[in-house]
């Protein structure tokens, strides 16, 4: 006797998000993902409401389903879906890299209030280029953040990861921003003086019991030592020698770290020593200016 296999059961998409909320799945984030089944962008959130009657064909059920148990098991949204958006910039991110998080977006904010005005429209001789490093620049979030804001700088990057790096290269192409991308640790294959260096670096103590919850993130882009300073320490030590009188270090941390980090600051000889918060209040990024007088 011949058998024939039963259709996939499909749902409303009304359905679809409210069983994904069953589960435990947030709302948005189960939007979200209904709306990369569907082939749709996230501007699309309205039409999700205008159209909750309508069908998933199998397909479409079959991928939300495997995305939303993805998603409970603690996958960041971004690999999933493939993208996010930082800065106004839509990035392409994956597991090679860490997923930006909109909290690193004050430390580009900070950063452009640092820097000398805008070169664009003057002749290249009358006044030296600026130059601008991202230390441990992963999907290249930073760094083309802020080549995109200006564009009159000259802007480099730096990972240790080869598989980082070819991350942030096509996210720098896919955008049309020109970036310089180097391989290697922190400053040591980089030569020349910069009027800002910004860094994102791993700054979580290697016993830290949050760790468990990212294990979908590459650890190295994470951990950094017993108190979690330990590459913060390589990095302020080093930007010494390649910073231009006056100009910025400045540096993302832990939400309990900023007190050491300005204390590592002032040690090292840098001035007016200060921090920013981050979207929820919390002292998130920290820097100083090089070798001038208060």
């Amino acid at each position: 006797m011949r058998t024939t296999t039963p259709p996939a059961t499909t749902s409303t998409l009304a359905q679809a998000l409210t069983q994904a909320s069953s589960h435990g799945l947030e709302r948005l984030d189960a939007q979200w993902l209904l709306l990369h089944a569907l082939g749709r962008t996230r501007q699309d959130r309205a039409w999700l409401l205008t159209h909750d009657t309508n069908m998933l064909t199998p397909q479409a059920q079959a991928t939300f389903d495997a995305a939303v148990q993805r998603r409970l098991s603690g996958e960041p949204l971004a690999y999933i879906t493939g993208t996010r958006e930082f800065f106004g910039l839509p990035l392409q991110v994956d597991a090679r890299v860490l997923d930006p998080r909109p909290d690193t977006e004050t430390l580009v904010e900070w950063a452009l209030t640092q820097l000398p005005p805008s070169q664009v429209g003057a002749r290249s001789e009358d006044m030296p280029p600026l130059h601008i490093l991202d230390l441990g620049t992963g999907s290249g979030a930073i760094a083309l953040a802020l080549k995109h804001n200006r564009p009159d700088a000259q802007v480099t990057a730096v990972d240790a990861s080869p598989e980082a790096l070819t991350v942030a290269r096509a996210n720098a192409l896919a955008l049309k921003l020109h970036v310089e991308f180097v391989q290697g640790h922190w400053l040591k294959e980089v030569s020349g003086h910069f009027h800002l260096i910004a860094s994102n670096p791993p700054y979580i103590a290697t016993a830290d019991t949050h760790l468990a919850a990212l294990h979908h993130e590459p650890l190295q882009a994470l951990a950094s030592g017993v108190d979690g300073l330990d590459d913060i320490r390589q990095i302020i030590s080093q930007a010494r020698t390649h910073l231009h009188p006056g100009a910025w270090l400045l540096l993302e941390h832990g939400y309990d770290q900023a007190e050491p980090v300005r204390a590592l600051l002032t040690a090292a000889g840098f001035k007016s020593v200060q921090s920013r918060r981050d979207l929820n209040g919390i002292e998130r990024c920290s820097g100083g200016r090089w070798a001038v007088s208060e």
